[in-house]
């Protein structure tokens, strides 16, 4: 890309029907270089149609796309180069389980012209242990690592991520929010879709929320839905019985709250909502 400005992914006004029904109902989105953008919404909201548009794997019935500067739609003799120039790691793969990790990464470093080296990229996604491991023994969470690995062994500029951490424990889930961060810092933009909040709010600038194939808000997590300006609750123990309290001055009525006992404030908590509060309210049940 030509500048740290430019747009990595421009919509304008994108449609797709199936039958009588708009699966993607007039979308509006841009997505700068080096963002991780977060897409979300519940189940047969439009999120994995919009994306498979964007990697060109789906026609749409309407609307402007560019990626990396092309209409996937219609890139002719440019396929190739502009293939190279993304990494697609999908929510299932199905590999040789036969071939190791290792020769896994060798061989689909061959398909690509600027590829990373593969041995740099096993270690990147912390599988060197596991690098003789055939594909069939690897845990689900060593898997996933494979596939970003493979997604990523070609340089892309453009990351799409499908669910990336479904079915990791914790630690697993955190270790590869530390890999896509890394990948961040290298320059890499990433199209992420989840269905865990937190992950969203610990790896995404912004945030869209697709109902019924329409965007409702796009927005950094911290103030989506007007979150950062959301009544905050108070709770404590005064005089043997708890307390609560809904406010827009937490700050203040924590001081008077705190002038009146003397000092410390047993079990005090203030609380705003957290992005699943935002999030769960904007779907309306839906999910």
């Amino acid at each position: 890309m030509s500048n740290s400005n430019s747009q990595a992914i421009s919509i304008k006004g994108l449609t797709k029907k199936y039958g009588d029904e708009y699966a993607v109902a007039g979308i509006d989105l841009d997505v700068a270089q080096g963002e991780i953008f977060a897409i979300l919404g519940p189940n047969g909201a439009g999120k994995t149609t919009t994306v498979e548009i964007l990697e060109g794997y789906r026609s749409r019935d309407g609307g402007d796309v560019q990626v990396l500067g092309e209409d996937p739609g219609n890139l002719g003799d440019k396929t190739y180069s502009w293939r190279e120039r993304i990494g697609i790691v999908l929510q299932s793969t199905s590999d040789s389980g036969d071939l190791s990790v290792r020769e896994t990464v060798h061989h689909f470093a061959k398909y690509y012209s600027k590829a990373k080296d593969p041995d740099g990229v096993i270690a990147l996604t912390g599988l060197q242990e596991k690098s003789n491991a055939k594909i069939h023994t690897l845990s689900g969470g060593q898997r996933r690592r494979l596939d970003v690995a493979l997604g990523i062994i070609g340089s892309p500029e453009l990351l799409f991520l499908d669910e990336p951490t479904t079915g990791f424990d914790p630690e697993a889930r955190r270790a590869f929010w530390e890999l896509i961060r890394t990948l961040r810092s290298e320059g890499t933009t990433i199209l992420l879709t989840t269905h865990y909040l937190d992950e969203a709010e610990a790896l995404a600038d912004r945030v869209a929320v697709i109902v019924d194939g329409k965007i409702i808000e796009i927005a950094p997590p911290e103030t989506l839905g007007g979150r950062h300006q959301a009544q905050a609750r108070i709770t404590w123990v005064e005089g043997g019985k708890a307390h609560e309290r809904l406010t827009m001055t937490p700050t203040t009525d924590v001081a008077t709250i705190s002038a009146r006992m003397g000092g410390e404030v047993p079990e005090l908590q203030v609380i705003r909502p957290s992005l699943e509060d935002i999030y769960l309210q904007m779907i309306g049940g839906k999910e």
